[in-house]
Parts: structure tokens; sequence; C-alpha cells
């Protein structure tokens, strides 16, 4: 999993998971655009845990689940 993606893909081949990306690349506002992918589950706690083991210098993290409206969450 050494791929170069956007969100746009990420978003189409991983719904519903955390994702983690090895240097994001960011637009002006600091969006994360693509990134290399290390890591992708749907356990969040697994994705960190993977962060961790891997150590990346300069990383994302990325939720693909879509929420229902008028609900949000604060990371």
């Amino acid at each position: 999993m050494n791929d170069i993606m956007t969100i746009a893909e990420i978003e189409a081949q991983f719904p519903s998971e955390w994702i983690l990306l090895d240097d994001p690349q960011v637009d002006e506002q600091q969006r994360v655009q693509s990134g290399r992918l290390l890591h992708h589950s749907p356990d969040r706690d697994e994705v960190y845990r993977k962060a961790l083991e891997l150590r990346p210098k300069f990383c994302a993290f990325i939720c693909t689940k879509k929420l229902q409206p008028g609900t949000g969450y604060a990371l």
C-alpha cells in the first residue's frame, strides 16, 4: 500500500473507513488533497496503532464515514 491517492480515490475505494496517509498534500486551507496510503481499517484504533508502529514523520488521518444530517464529531 504505497500508492499516492487523492481524497476522491480514497473515499471511493474505502467507504466508511479510517485512513492513514503519509506525506499528505494539502491545499491553501490545509485540507488534505492526496497522500501515500499507509493503512486503512474500519477500526480507528487499529489505524492509530499502525501509525505508532510505522512512526511516519508527517501523516494525516482521514475518516471516510458519512455523517447523518444534523450530527457531528470532534477530533
